[in-house]
């Protein structure tokens, strides 16, 4: 194996996956991180509420890839080369047992994102490499495949650069690369909640549903599963995967848009069927509820609905039978602003990948750079999807840049 100098710019999950790989491909490499911050690891810390979603549990590439508004298919090629079964199979060979949740998301078992953070820290002291806090890199130069970086002042050469940074809130933050030749898609928010300031609904904060759908009037946005309503709108997985797969065009509309949610994730048939049902019972609407959904958001429909507390089932006349309906399965909320999904920013946007090879992650403008992680035109929604892209991406960085 060549002894080769090999930086990788960014601490995080991309970049220290590319780190290890790297020099436990070729032990004779020097392997440096610059870190432009004072921590590592830090979106590994807080993810998954300090849990560290690490992955999915997800059974083929093809159903992997699905995951992806932005990457999946060009993603194909690079989990071929290394998939998530591929990093479960790699976090068992450094002694971290995962396990495995109700929704195929996955944790180690410790429930503790420490742990990752420990695993990665130890090996890279046992690897020798050399990890560089508060080390801003300013300056990227490519010479007839050498690199060039200047750091804190300071010009270090190398023979490999892997990019793992991360994304950025704004175009501005890609500077370094775009002085370099690289397109770049203006990044944008994505995975976040939705506001719905002055609504009634924010009264009931903490109420989960756990089978809706959820479109954006004039879109054809559709997404299904849990809505949580918080204190400021409405948030849960539902509300995170369409936020995701809807970022640019709700961006453009600068998040002011009509949402629509079906309560019962089903059709004005099925709702009229079970509504139908209570025609002939005597009992109190308000205590009798034909679709087992949470008793503080019934109530709520049914005043929003102008249905009297005392009314029962067998003289509900037609008119409000309709209203409810259509409340339950197109209930439409005023959208204004959004809420970024705890401080696991994630942006669309970045590097755009007709410029990488997805094989290998090298670019194909510059031999010898390689690219990792979301600095790339490539966002998930949630389930550990964004960081098995991480994972993947820096793996194939480090084994190929270290050749």
């Amino acid at each position: 194996m060549q002894k080769i100098k090999i930086a990788v710019i960014g601490g995080g999950a991309a970049g220290f996956m590319a780190a290890v790989t790297a020099k436990e491909n070729n032990p004779n490499a020097h392997v440096t991180i610059f870190e432009k911050s004072n921590k590592v690891l830090s979106k590994v810390l807080i993810s998954g509420g300090g849990r560290c979603n690490l992955t999915h549990n997800c059974k083929s590439i093809s159903q992997l890839i699905k995951n992806y508004p932005r990457g999946g298919k060009e993603l194909k090629k690079s989990f071929s080369q290394f998939s998530n079964s591929d990093t479960i199979e790699w976090f068992k060979k450094n002694n971290i047992r995962l396990k495995i949740e109700s929704d195929n998301r996955m944790f180690p078992e410790s429930n503790s994102s420490q742990t990752i953070i420990d695993l990665f820290i130890r090996k890279t002291e046992k690897l020798n490499i050399k990890i560089c806090l508060s080390s801003k890199v300013d300056k990227i130069q490519h010479s007839k495949g050498k690199i060039s970086l200047q750091v804190n002042n300071k010009n270090i050469k190398f023979d490999r650069l892997i990019i793992s940074t991360g994304g950025y809130p704004k175009i501005s933050g890609f500077k370094l690369f775009k002085e370099l030749g690289y397109n770049i898609s203006s990044p944008v928010p994505s995975l976040f909640t939705f506001n719905i300031p002055n609504d009634d609904m924010t009264k009931l904060m903490g109420v989960v549903v756990e089978n809706t759908s959820a479109k954006v009037k004039g879109l054809k946005l559709k997404q299904n599963g849990p809505v949580l309503i918080t204190h400021w709108g409405l948030s849960g997985p539902c509300i995170l995967k369409l936020s995701s797969w809807g970022a640019k065009d709700l961006a453009d509309l600068e998040y002011h848009f009509i949402t629509q949610i079906n309560w019962l994730s089903e059709n004005e048939e099925f709702a009229r069927a079970g509504i139908n049902k209570q025609l002939t019972s005597k009992k109190n609407i308000y205590n009798s509820n034909p679709f087992a959904l949470p008793k503080r958001l019934w109530h709520h429909i049914l005043e929003k609905v102008k249905i009297d507390e005392l009314q029962k089932w067998n003289v509900l006349n037609k008119k409000l039978r309709n209203r409810l309906i259509n409340t339950l399965v197109n209930d439409e909320f005023t959208v204004n602003g959004k809420t970024t999904f705890k401080e696991e920013f994630v942006t669309c946007g970045g590097i755009t990948l007709e410029q990488i090879n997805m094989k290998t992650m090298e670019s194909k403008i510059h031999k010898n750079i390689y690219f990792s992680g979301e600095v790339l035109n490539m966002d998930a929604v949630t389930g550990g999807f964004n960081f098995q892209a991480a994972w993947t991406t820096g793996y194939l960085c480090g084994k190929n840049a270290s050749k």
